[in-house]
């Protein structure tokens, strides 16, 4: 608390992003729980919904760039204004949809506005949290993502029984413009300039992370960030299954109804909250304890990714539905031990650019969210079955487990203007 009795400026801005979080997720997954009745409604097959689904992931890819490079260079404080605003036009959008062209670009539009708001909420995280706890602050973020993530299976069930799922969408829309405004009035770029910051914050955090206005330099920062962006498609293969196809999957192979569709539903995404959470926790924990950055960060990721890839095989060749929920919750849960340590990564090797560093890496979850959902969708109708699209997810975690090897988070990027400050990251980072 500070001398007047308020919460620290930092940990409001953390807590805002964890807000904005929250809602975003629900928002990209309110159409998976409303998707078998949208489904019936607008006479879709599952190789339309699988469109639908991916056409949230082409422009959410290419703003992964531009979006990152956008929050670098405006601030986040507009972007992420005006970054809910559009998510607040798609999702009133979702529910006045005639078929499938218009539900295709209502998610055009809300990839559009989901695209560049992680990236530069990292540019965000990036000079309001001490760099020590950099982990940390992706993973809490992210663990309100999957909040947002299971609370949706409950709350968008319920309301779509009460209200139709096109009311659902009409009401959950305005709540996306109340969390803008009061991140317009409150946050500051510069935490320097925020009117109830404290001295002994400024010194906590990482002043090379603000500022920044020059020319940046693309080819070599993508070069260095392609291994992380690599790895990033293969988790974000795997969690876009989770966000679009696991409602399906329960009503489709165990014929369940909408309610114990939620209800499972939420169970197997509430167990992401635990891996978020943790995977944050224990990255930095690790780093404390060793300052070795590339144990903290990779030794994490590559846990996830095999336990994910363990828990994932029974749902192929066990048709119970206990033991269904029960694997994919555990596979969940160590999928997203990744979220901390990953989104950790660009901010480790390009504090300066972190908005673009974390764009460029979440540009690999873009392209899996372009893909995957497409390809599930064509599969099971192909085949009659959920086994090769099921198989092919546990492949890309293997490979994952296996690309993490070459991530170098301990090796910082460079340029012209600020060498010094980023060579001097890790030591700095012990200190704190």
């Amino acid at each position: 608390m500070t001398r007047s009795g308020f919460i620290r400026p930092p940990t409001v801005v953390l807590a805002l992003l964890c807000g904005m979080y929250f809602l975003l997720f629900v928002n990209r997954t309110n159409l998976a729980i409303a998707a078998p009745l949208l489904q019936s409604d607008l006479k879709l097959s599952n190789t339309d919904l699988g469109l639908a689904f991916s056409a949230f992931g082409i422009p959410y890819a290419l703003f992964q760039l531009f979006g990152g490079f956008i929050g670098d260079r405006f601030g986040p404080r507009w972007t992420l204004t005006v970054s809910v605003f559009l998510v607040f036009v798609a999702t009133a959008w979702t529910g006045a949809v005639g078929g499938f062209m218009s539900l295709f670009f209502a998610r055009i539009l809300l990839g559009i506005g989901e695209g560049a708001a992680f990236p530069t909420a990292t540019r965000a995280m990036s000079a309001w949290t001490p760099r020590a706890r950099w982990g940390f602050a992706q993973g809490i973020t992210h663990t309100f993502s999957r909040v947002g993530n299971a609370a949706t299976a409950l709350i968008v069930g319920q309301m779509i029984l009460l209200l139709t799922w096109r009311g659902a969408f009409y009401w959950l829309a305005p709540i996306n413009l109340i969390w803008g405004a009061v991140w317009f009035w409150y946050f500051r770029d510069d935490p320097a300039s925020h009117p109830s910051i404290r001295p002994d914050d400024l010194t906590a955090l990482p002043q090379r992370a603000r500022g920044g206005k020059g020319p940046i330099p693309w080819m070599r920062l993508a070069r260095c960030i392609a291994p992380v962006t690599c790895v990033d498609f293969c988790y974000g293969w795997f969690l876009t299954l989770f966000q679009t196809w696991i409602p399906n999957f329960f009503v489709q192979n165990y014929g369940l109804n909408l309610n114990r569709t939620a209800l499972f539903t939420a169970g197997v995404l509430f167990a992401g909250i635990i891996g978020d959470t943790l995977g944050g926790v224990l990255s930095d924990w690790i780093f404390h304890r060793t300052g070795n950055l590339s144990l903290a960060r990779r030794s994490v990721i590559i846990l996830g990714f095999v336990g994910a890839a363990i828990f994932t095989v029974p749902v192929i060749f066990v048709h119970d539905l206990t033991i269904a929920a029960l694997c994919l919750s555990l596979a969940f849960l160590f999928a997203e031990l990744i979220v901390g340590p990953i989104w950790a990564v660009p901010m480790d090797i390009a504090p300066r650019y972190a908005g673009t560093a974390s764009g460029m890496m979440n540009f690999g979850f873009g392209m899996s969210s372009i893909l995957m959902p497409w390809f599930f969708g064509r599969m099971i109708d192909l085949t009659g079955t959920w086994t090769v699209p099921f198989t092919v997810s546990i492949a890309l975690l293997v490979l994952g487990a296996v690309l993490a090897y070459f991530m170098r988070p301990d090796k910082p990027f460079t340029d012209d203007d600020v060498p010094a400050a980023a060579v001097a990251a890790a030591p700095q980072a012990r200190a704190a």
